[in-house]
């Protein structure tokens, strides 16, 4: 065993980089859409969900682009959606409940399942062409747009008391605030999954285990990042935005991008595990119809979903 201290410390560094630039970056969320008029539920989305979701575009693309790295691709994309729904909102709401969003649980967590169902058929057949990539990218056009008119009727509901006097808030200032965070957010990540791999290596850990863990977690530790500081500061919409936005990002999006590149065969049998996405976003949409909120034992139980999960997969 020889555990070095380089990857000791990336993982000290990348604990601490994702705690400090993930609650930074939901304070700038909340800022700018209360400065600009927009619902939080939108801008996490948007900002928040789609630009955690950079690690999976990125290991997708790459991956995408290399002979038989389809596979990765598609992978990735499931992986890191079931870890979004079971994981972080599971994680998230055993923390800190979410309350009093019964519509936008139905609605978004609605326009969610159905980019999942049409993402799990396109690529059902074992095969995602360029045409089925340019499907999900329109795919993804439209689901932002239905969020912007979505977010103009329900109009900003942000307390004042947690990010301070409107007046007295500078869009210019939380936007390069917004973006630094971001990219300190994403780099924490990196730091982490580096460090917790080369350990698990160290410990003699099997390759497997740590991609079906590691790697499936880590692309998706800034979602979980930004979450939990979220819910720190009681943003319930911000929360729902960032996963919501982030899985939406995922299968039409990041799924967009792997067609696109990579436009042909898989030679895994991903149908099983698309059809344990959809029905552990059902699952999750269930609960939240369950008083039309998501309270810890629900939360308990898409927590408890995930190592099922990880078992089948």
């Amino acid at each position: 065993m020889d555990l070095s201290l380089t990857s000791i410390l990336q993982v000290v560094g990348g604990l601490v980089l994702l705690t400090f630039a993930a609650d930074r970056l939901v304070l700038s969320a909340a800022r700018l859409s209360k400065r600009w008029g927009m619902s939080p539920i939108l801008i996490g989305a948007i900002v928040v969900g789609l630009g955690t979701s950079l690690p999976e575009m990125l290991v997708s693309g790459v991956a995408a682009a290399e002979p038989e790295g389809l596979d990765l691709a598609v992978g990735n994309i499931v992986g890191s959606n079931l870890a979004n729904i079971a994981l972080v909102l599971g994680l998230t709401v055993v923390i800190r409940p979410i309350a009093g969003q019964g519509h936008i649980l139905k609605r978004e967590g609605g326009l969610m399942l159905v980019a999942l169902i049409g993402f799990s058929a396109l690529a059902w057949d074992g095969n995602l062409s360029r045409f089925d990539g340019i499907v999900l990218a329109i795919g993804l056009v439209g689901a932002l747009l239905l969020l912007v008119v979505w977010s103009q009727q329900d109009g900003a509901d942000i307390k004042l008391d947690v990010i301070g006097r409107e007046e007295d808030i500078r869009p210019g200032i939380e936007v390069l605030f917004g973006i630094g965070s971001l990219g300190l957010t994403l780099l924490g990540a990196q730091f982490l999954v580096t460090g917790a791999t080369d350990v698990a290596v160290s410990l003699g850990i099997s390759e497997a285990l740590i991609g079906l863990t590691l790697v499936a977690i880590g692309t998706s530790l800034p979602e979980l990042a930004t979450a939990l500081a979220a819910a720190r500061r009681n943003e319930n919409d911000l929360v729902l935005g960032n996963v919501l936005g982030s899985n939406l990002f995922n299968a039409l999006g990041v799924g967009g991008v792997a067609g696109i590149i990579g436009d042909g065969a898989m030679t895994a049998n991903f149908n099983p595990s698309l059809l344990l996405m959809v029905g552990v976003a059902a699952l999750a949409g269930i609960l939240a119809t369950i008083g039309n909120r998501l309270d810890r034992w629900q939360g308990a139980i898409l927590l408890a979903t995930y190592p099922v999960i990880l078992f089948l997969i």
